[in-house]
This record gives C-alpha cells, sequence and structure tokens, in this order.
C-alpha cells in the first residue's frame, strides 16, 4: 500500500515538472494580459500561480548565468 501511494506521488511529481516547464513563460505573460487588458477580475489562485511562475523563470535565468560564468554549457 505505503509502495502504491509513493508510485502516485512520484506521478504527481513528475506531471508538476512537466506542467511548469512548459506553461511558465505563456502564464507570466498571460495573466497581466488577462488582468490589464481584457478586464478580468483578480483572482488569487492565479495571483499566486503568476508569482510561482515568475520564481521559476527567475531561477531558470540564474542557473544559466552561474553556468555561463563557471564556463558549463548553458543549455543541456
Amino acid at each position: 500500500m505505503l509502495n502504491e501511494i509513493k508510485r502516485e506521488l512520484r506521478h504527481f511529481y513528475g506531471a508538476a515538472i512537466l506542467l511548469f516547464y512548459y506553461i511558465k513563460i505563456p502564464v507570466l505573460i498571460g495573466v497581466p494580459l488577462l488582468y490589464f487588458y481584457l478586464g478580468y477580475p483578480r483572482n488569487l489562485f492565479l495571483d499566486i500561480l503568476w508569482l510561482w511562475c515568475l520564481i521559476l523563470v527567475i531561477k531558470d535565468i540564474a542557473v544559466m548565468i552561474k553556468r555561463y560564468i563557471k564556463g558549463e554549457k548553458v543549455w543541456r
């Protein structure tokens, strides 16, 4: 039973990684467009999702700069 739960949690973790890998840039651009240009009402869930995506993009840029300074491959 415990192994099945661990397996399912690994599946959710993998799905979350893929989701945020492909969705962070569209969310980062799209949520402000929804709010400021399309008149969408404020939503706490979208605000938290936008902030999380912003943190992930900043992390990606920081890792890329760190690799460039160390002389490693920037893109893997």
